[in-house]
């Protein structure tokens, strides 16, 4: 196996618990591993660090797995896959939908699963996972009895990594099927749609959000397969506007409302989220609740300044339709932007909107997301929960 020797000054961030080595990290690769290839990482000093894959096309030079050396891959991944399985399952002893593996945060960088029933959808987004996925496909076959086996991969991620976008059904039925999350049923179809079916990590959010929409009016912009409208037609919401710019995602919200045969107004509106804003505050249009769980403004640093003045925007024109003492609904994916920026900008928004915000709730992904604090990528989502009040001011 071919060994890859660390720079001395960069080896604190991977002492900590950190699985990226980047390139510029490397004094030198002893050996001459293919692109793919299991590596072993060594301190400066000659310490063993870690195994990882090796990928010399790429900023991320190596992802490590273990800080151990690996005899046997296959059994290594099916130790990582049940333990990752075993958490959930304590978690979530209710369900059968889960993000089952979550890359970094389940030691296994490149690598996602969501399990939904006995179909399993996988996002490849390294080399080293890709040279590997016929025994992964194979270990979740044998090992879980998947029936289904899906990729929907992410084209930023596999760019990144130098490899070609491909999405593939790698095992079983590629058909539209039913999946609960123990309130709301949806209809999926793994091979069209967004991401890899329904979005897991807002999922524990779209209960609490739910929670408090009984008898309020709704907008869910941005709404994807509905997660969250559906969650407040399933609590009483007196009617909820689902808004998307994809024609298949409001057909697929509108197949989940009726499919759940909720007692609730509804419309479903093929539409810009900031164009609905607009015309909505231009007709005098007006809400309890406003939800807004947008895609990504800042995945890389360069897009930070352009990201918070689209937050902001986008935060002001929510806010001008949030009735007196209703709700705005919140969040944002940008790992690029912290905590305390996304607070400040939506306060920033609240004061030129001349609104008084009451935070009431605030909060990261959803339970089967769980966080590296060595790895702070892995912690990427805020999600907040607001009462609005007006406050008119005179200057």
């Amino acid at each position: 196996m071919a060994k890859v020797l660390l720079r001395r000054i960069e080896e604190r961030r991977l002492k900590t618990g950190h699985q990226w080595v980047f390139s510029n990290e490397i004094q030198d690769v002893q050996g001459n591993p293919e692109n793919g290839a299991l590596v072993e990482v060594f301190y400066s000093g000659g310490q063993y660090l870690g195994t990882g894959f090796y990928n010399k096309n790429s900023l991320f030079a190596v992802r490590l797995l273990c800080r151990k050396p690996i005899e046997d891959l296959r059994t290594f991944f099916v130790g990582r896959i049940f333990s990752a399985l075993g958490l959930r399952e304590k978690i979530y002893p209710e369900r059968s939908a889960y993000r089952m593996v979550f890359s970094e945060s389940d030691f296994l960088p490149g690598l996602i699963i969501d399990k939904y029933n006995d179909t399993y959808v996988l996002q490849v987004n390294t080399i080293g996972m890709e040279k590997n996925l016929d025994m992964l496909v194979d270990i979740l076959k044998r090992n879980l009895n998947a029936e289904n086996i899906f990729t929907r991969n992410s084209p930023y991620f596999r760019q990144l990594e130098g490899m070609e976008f491909a999405d593939e059904v790698l095992l079983g039925n590629d058909g539209p099927q039913e999946v609960t999350d123990g309130r709301v049923n949806y209809i999926v179809n793994f091979t069209e749609g967004q991401k890899t079916g329904l979005y897991f990590d807002q999922a524990d959010n779209h209960f609490f959000v739910g929670e408090i929409a009984n008898k309020l009016t709704v907008l869910d912009a941005f709404c994807s397969a509905g997660g969250f409208g559906l969650h407040c037609a399933f609590n009483g919401a007196h009617s909820v506007d689902f808004v998307d710019s994809s024609p298949l995602e409001i057909e697929n919200a509108e197949k989940n409302f009726i499919h759940n045969n909720f007692d609730c107004d509804a419309n479903f509106i093929t539409s810009e989220a900031f164009e609905y804003l607009k015309n909505c505050s231009d007709d005098g249009k007006s809400y309890d609740m406003v939800i807004l769980d947008p895609p990504a403004f800042a995945k890389q640093k360069k897009n930070i300044i352009p990201a918070k003045q689209g937050y902001q925007k986008l935060n002001r024109s929510a806010l001008r339709l949030v009735n007196n003492g209703g709700y705005l609904v919140t969040s944002s994916c940008s790992f690029h932007i912290s905590k305390d920026e996304f607070l400040d900008i939506v306060k920033e928004a609240a004061y030129k909107e001349e609104k008084i915000l009451q935070l009431v709730h605030f909060c990261g992904a959803a339970k089967d997301h769980p966080v590296i604090p060595a790895i702070p990528e892995t912690s990427y989502l805020k999600f907040c929960v607001f009462r609005v009040f007006d406050n008119p001011r005179d200057e």
